[in-house]
């Protein structure tokens, strides 16, 4: 059974690689078959961050530090901000109206295929504060980072490597947290070289692949996978209401 765990590892970096973000969206599902909530987490963490480290690396060509900088540095701001409200908003509900905020994106985006938004700094800011806030308080952040990215239509190779430096810098946040209260069990330890080359194996099977794909279709797969992201989130949410009644 374990060899299924490594093969949904390899598939949700390869498609996390291509969206620019969802490996541990698809991961920890699975992960939660194997391990507990706290060792899946982790497992998961490790695993995520060695991805990024992987895109970063793959698709150094397409490094933007103006990017990077504008739409990084509030996101990494705004995740800690967000992080401190935790405990003083409906997580659930904040989820659903993600989602469907995420949903209207990608419907209009889909319907009006030539809409883009200007990579400035005013737009930047915005993009990478609301992102990083959301992140903080849900816990994820990636598919409305990648929505914000999407709409400003980079070019694959700076959306990707963009997208990974910030999701880089919000895991080296949180992964010192998760070892400090004990999250990965020591007979465990001996999983974390072979997450690595996993990760690294995904990302690299993704750039080979995003490196086939067309810029116009590139866009519009991100788009789906915020989609299927947005439709998770809003049945999650509808389900949560609906037990509490």
């Amino acid at each position: 059974m374990e060899i299924l765990f490594w093969i949904s590892a390899l598939v949700a970096e390869i498609v996390g690689t291509m969206a620019g973000f969802g490996s541990s969206t698809i991961f920890l599902p699975i992960a939660l078959f194997f391990y507990d909530f706290r060792t899946a987490l982790i497992l998961v963490a490790v695993f995520h961050i060695s991805g990024n480290i992987g895109r970063i690396a793959f698709f150094r060509n397409g490094f933007d530090l103006k990017m990077l900088l504008r739409f990084g540095l509030p996101s990494v701001i705004m995740t800690l901000a967000g992080a401190l409200l935790v405990q003083y908003v409906s997580q659930p509900l904040l989820k659903f109206v993600l989602g469907v905020f995420l949903f209207l994106y990608v419907a209009f985006s889909l319907w009006k295929p030539d809409f883009k938004a200007k990579p400035g700094l005013r737009n930047s800011l915005a993009g990478g504060s609301l992102s990083g806030f959301f992140a903080g308080l849900i816990g994820t952040g990636g598919a409305l980072r990648g929505a914000f990215l999407n709409s400003f239509d980079l070019e694959k190779s700076v959306y990707i490597s963009t997208a990974a430096a910030i999701s880089l810098a919000v895991d080296i946040t949180r992964i010192p947290v998760y070892l400090s209260n004990g999250y990965l069990p020591r007979e465990l330890l001996i999983f974390l070289p072979f997450l690595f080359l996993v990760a690294i194996a995904g990302s690299f099977i993704g750039k080979k692949i995003v490196g086939k794909i067309p810029q116009i279709i590139f866009r519009k797969f991100v788009l789906v996978c915020i989609g299927l992201v947005s439709i998770k989130f809003i049945y999650d949410g509808i389900v949560h209401f609906l037990n509490r009644g």
